[in-house]
């Protein structure tokens, strides 16, 4: 299993007023937006990027970190293999992506996912 990228995820309130004020004091250009969570990214660089979320549709909870890997399955194994908790069950979702979340003993929330 690869990892093809990894990003924070920052719980905002407005997203449209916080994606305004972080292309402004950083330059980056707003790369996905789908109204509840938006990704930022340098111009022509997609290595760094950065998540800006309200609310998550259907997890339980606002992740703190995502991270995309080529075989999300597989990574879900290992996740059970070693013992973390999970807190939303590997799942299809409409917007195409295969994604869990599972907590890691500092209590953070992490979203591991592939495209479909």
């Amino acid at each position: 299993m690869d990892v093809l990228r990894a990003m924070p995820l920052l719980t905002v309130t407005d997203l449209d007023a916080a994606l305004d004020k972080y292309v402004q004091v950083t330059g980056m250009e707003v790369v996905m937006n789908h109204g509840w969570i938006a990704t930022l990214a340098p111009a022509g660089d997609s290595a760094a990027q950065l998540s800006l979320i309200t609310t998550d549709p259907t997890g339980p909870v606002n992740p703190s970190a995502s991270i995309e890997v080529d075989d999300v399955d597989a990574a879900y194994r290992a996740a059970m293999d070693a013992e973390l908790e999970i807190v939303y069950e590997i799942t299809n979702e409409e917007w195409g992506v295969r994604r869990f979340f599972f907590r890691d003993a500092g209590g953070n929330v992490v979203n591991v996912l592939s495209h479909l």
